[in-house]
């Protein structure tokens, strides 16, 4: 976990010193092709036509939780955690409900504290900026408030319906589980892309499957948080130019960790999010769709809406 906080303060000294010039680069700043008021980016491409053809690829009735399980002090990105509380409210030191209910009533609640970036999740437009600027030239100081996102809140985005297509970059690169810090370049994603018989088209959900998180997860945890396979900065900048709705894996970052020789530490959330408003869905379960040869499928997320969340913990369908 030492690795990644040494990247997120390497970050945080390369933002301090590019704040410097936030002001030039918000001046330079282009609207999204949605308007100047948009704040949902590429979800404007769930249509009634794109969720009609999504639901065309549902031909053998199967479906599966591309969410994993979250589970109680589970590895994540510092400082986030995971804690979760079953209380009795109002039933224990004699305080006995049926007296109330007139009947024996008994029953649980739970309680959590938990990051929401932590798991399973999806990265808002309000998450990841440059310079101080966000999507659609928003500037972090005019939303980012401490009780919630005044603008590019979770709340705001429909659900996301469309086609997910899975590109095995694990079988690609002829392993069951890839290497943290193994590079997956735009030459990669086309080769493995072409011998699956995957296409991308405009408004997808792209995931890719690394074998990261089945392979490491349980027997690795300080390793699976250490570091991960992923996308470097030019295979994200190729696959914006499919105009997606979405891009995955079965990683906790989709970013290659360490960076590329040369890119710059999860640069392709800005190049995502920022520059382009796709969104990012991070720990995705992939696994059961590289082992049937699951390639293109009926992809749905309605996350919770929570009013001015930043991110939020997902189980997204997939559906063939």
């Amino acid at each position: 976990m030492n690795n990644i906080i040494r990247l997120a303060v390497s970050a945080a000294v390369a933002g301090s010193i590019a704040f410097s010039i936030g002001a030039a680069s918000a001046a330079e700043c282009k609207h999204s092709k949605w308007g100047k008021d948009d704040e949902i980016g590429a979800a404007n491409y769930v249509t009634p036509q794109q969720v009609l053809a999504a639901t065309k690829l549902v031909k053998k009735g199967e479906s599966h939780p591309l969410g994993i399980e979250i589970f109680p002090g589970m590895p994540a990105f510092p400082p986030r955690y995971t804690q979760l509380q079953v209380v009795q409210p109002g039933q224990q030191w004699g305080n006995d409900l049926a007296k109330a209910f007139g009947w024996p009533v008994v029953y649980n609640d739970d309680i959590i504290q938990m990051w929401l970036g932590t798991g399973p999740q999806i990265d808002g437009l309000g998450h990841l900026g440059e310079a101080g600027v966000f999507y659609n030239c928003n500037k972090g100081q005019d939303f980012a408030d401490l009780k919630g996102l005044k603008k590019l809140g979770l709340a705001k985005v429909p659900p996301l319906v469309g086609r997910g297509v899975m590109v095995d970059m694990a079988k690609h690169f002829g392993v069951k589980t890839m290497k943290a810090g193994q590079v997956i370049g735009s030459a990669d994603i086309k080769a493995a892309a072409k011998t699956q018989g995957v296409t991308f088209k405009q408004g997808d959900v792209i995931l890719f499957h690394t074998g990261w998180t089945d392979g490491m997860l349980a027997s690795d945890p300080k390793g699976w948080v250490s570091g991960e396979p992923g996308l470097n900065n030019e295979a994200f900048v190729y696959l914006v130019s499919k105009n997606p709705m979405a891009i995955g894996a079965d990683t906790w970052g989709v970013d290659v960790v360490p960076p590329a020789k040369g890119d710059k530490v999860f640069y392709g959330h800005v190049t995502t999010l920022k520059e382009r408003g796709i969104y990012i869905l991070e720990t995705m379960n992939t696994g059961r769709l590289a082992k049937e040869g699951v390639h293109e499928f009926m992809f749905v997320l309605g996350h919770a809406r929570l009013k001015g969340s930043v991110q939020m913990i997902i189980n997204p369908v997939a559906m063939w």
